[in-house]
């Protein structure tokens, strides 16, 4: 096992790392540099796309304004999914290529961060028989595009109808009154999406590419960006050859033509002793739909997460999007119809909210009926903006958005090769299951899981929960400061852990975390 003198000599831990002193070096030498590819935000598609880039042996630069998955990409479902939904609304090349995204995820690029998850759609007194026979197809014709995806099913195992009995076995809080079975099936999920995000930005940044966070792109054209250091107010100019904007819900603000129409997703967050012995995750339809769902995702750390909906997001952009009561009622309302004992709103213990860039046609109706699919925008000044699309599918479309920059700038690029290309810490499930460290740390990092448990080398309290009753240790709070890019409070309890999603938590972490950062450095 390395210990920590040791790992900081490790090239494949330091080349990756994200920190403080590797942003002020990336800082001074990048003003005086034309990089192959500048890209404008750093949730997944942009970090994608930075990999995709540097995976091709482009020069990079990478820039957020805020942090590694600040917007949309960290307030996801945490599923990388089959695109069941998409079958049911005709969009079968859509859900293709969710299948195809789905398997490269969980087979070679980050199977320590994405398991199968069982669900279980129970067939309720709500679901007519017509209904659920519809819901059958689905399923099946979902399970076919898995097998075209080349996915084994030692990898996703095939659905079958379940009994009332087995349903209840897997699902308990579910009414066993008029409950005629259910239906299994298989998805992928994620350990934490924020985390597939720093991954992929550590990733990148282990091949060459600068990897900057909290700098905001004031103006941007099709040969570079003036930036603004969001620590210090100083500005400089990045010169590149080709421009990515994957600013998500934001990139139509720094480049004109771009019209987005953006839907809110909502989620809440109970405790997982509110929804006695669930596991696995729950299917509940919506009434009045055949294509949408309530999804009921246990995590694994004594929570579980209940979404989503779908309203359009009109008026100015925030920062960070607040779910509405009426949001949270409707998800209580949907979930209750289902339970034996309903949820209350007391026992709603965080909720969040995420705004999908839905590209606008301009053919108006319920957001929730916008194609998922991607689109590559290139702009008269040669900026190529990346929208739509949703996590699962993010490597696809950087990839596309890198083909399109390399095209708009004449680079000679070699194609795509993020397809094969295993993110940090990946491994077999094989190598990942005998690891000398506890399986929380080896699912939320795999291979480097050891390192971080040689932490407690230097100070054995970092072993130890940053919150009573919670699964974070402090070794990740110092791994994501050292490793990570990890600035700020919020980057520690936000988004390298999810401590931030429940405010007690929060508050009671704090200190934790103050205590790991520089004085300068808190906010």
């Amino acid at each position: 096992m390395n210990t920590p003198e040791s790992e900081a000599r490790n090239p494949e831990v330091s080349g990756t790392s994200l920190n403080a002193a590797r942003r002020e070096r990336d800082l001074a030498e990048l003003p005086g540099e034309v990089v192959d590819v500048l890209v404008v935000g750093l949730g997944a598609t942009g970090a994608g796309a930075a990999l995709d880039a540097a995976s091709r042996g482009l020069s990079v630069a990478a820039i957020d304004a805020h942090d590694l998955a600040f917007g949309t990409s960290r307030w996801s479902s945490k599923l990388i999914h089959g695109g069941l939904r998409y079958l049911g609304s005709g969009q079968v090349d859509v859900a293709y290529e969710s299948a195809v995204e789905r398997g490269v995820l969980m087979r070679r690029t980050a199977p320590h961060l994405v398991r199968a998850l069982p669900f279980v759609m129970p067939m309720t007194p709500a679901v007519p028989r017509s209904g659920a026979l519809a819901v059958a197809a689905a399923v099946r014709a979902g399970d076919v595009l898995r097998l075209s995806a080349r996915t084994p099913r030692s990898v996703l195992p095939g659905p079958r109808r379940l009994s009332a009995v087995e349903t209840l076995r897997l699902a308990p809080p579910l009414r066993p009154y008029g409950l005629r079975g259910g239906l299994l099936s298989w998805d992928g999920q994620l350990t934490d999406d924020a985390r597939l995000v720093t991954a992929l930005a550590r990733t990148a940044a282990g091949l060459g590419a600068r990897v900057l966070t909290r700098c905001r792109a004031v103006a941007l054209t099709g040969d570079g960006a003036q930036v603004r250091d969001e620590l210090t107010g100083r500005e400089f100019g990045v010169r590149a050859r080709s421009v990515v904007n994957a600013a998500g819900v934001w990139a139509g603000g720094l480049v004109d033509g771009v019209r987005l129409r953006p839907s809110r997703g909502t989620h809440i967050v109970v405790g997982a002793d509110t929804l006695r012995g669930l596991t696995a995750g729950m299917q509940i339809p919506v009434p009045g739909s055949t294509s949408r769902f309530l999804l009921v995702l246990p995590q694994g750390d004594g929570r579980v997460y209940v979404g989503l909906t779908d309203v359009a997001a009109d008026g100015p952009i925030p920062d960070v999007p607040e779910p509405t009561e009426s949001e949270i009622g409707f998800l209580l309302d949907i979930l209750g119809s289902a339970l034996d004992v309903p949820v209350r709103r007391a026992d709603v213990i965080g909720a969040y909210a995420g705004l999908r860039p839905l590209l606008d046609l301009g053919r108006g109706g319920d957001t929730a009926d916008i194609s998922r699919r991607h689109a590559v925008l290139t702009s008269p000044g040669g900026v190529v903006t990346i929208v739509g699309g949703k996590l699962t599918t993010y490597r696809r479309m950087a990839q596309d958005a890198v083909d399109a920059a390399a095209r708009a700038a004449g680079l000679d690029a070699p194609p795509s090769r993020t397809a094969r290309l295993p993110l940090v810490g990946a491994a077999t499930r094989d190598r990942l299951d005998v690891l000398d460290a506890p399986s929380r740390l080896v699912q939320r990092y795999g291979t480097e899981a050891p390192l971080l448990t040689a932490l407690a080398a230097e100070d054995p309290t970092l072993l130890e929960p940053v919150v009573p009753g919670l699964p974070v240790l402090g070794a990740e709070l110092a791994w994501a400061v050292r490793h990570e890019g990890a600035l700020e409070v919020g980057d520690l309890l936000d988004r390298r852990t999810r401590i931030g999603l429940v405010a007690p938590d929060r508050a009671a972490a704090l200190p934790a975390a103050e205590a790991l950062l520089p004085r300068a450095a808190l906010r």
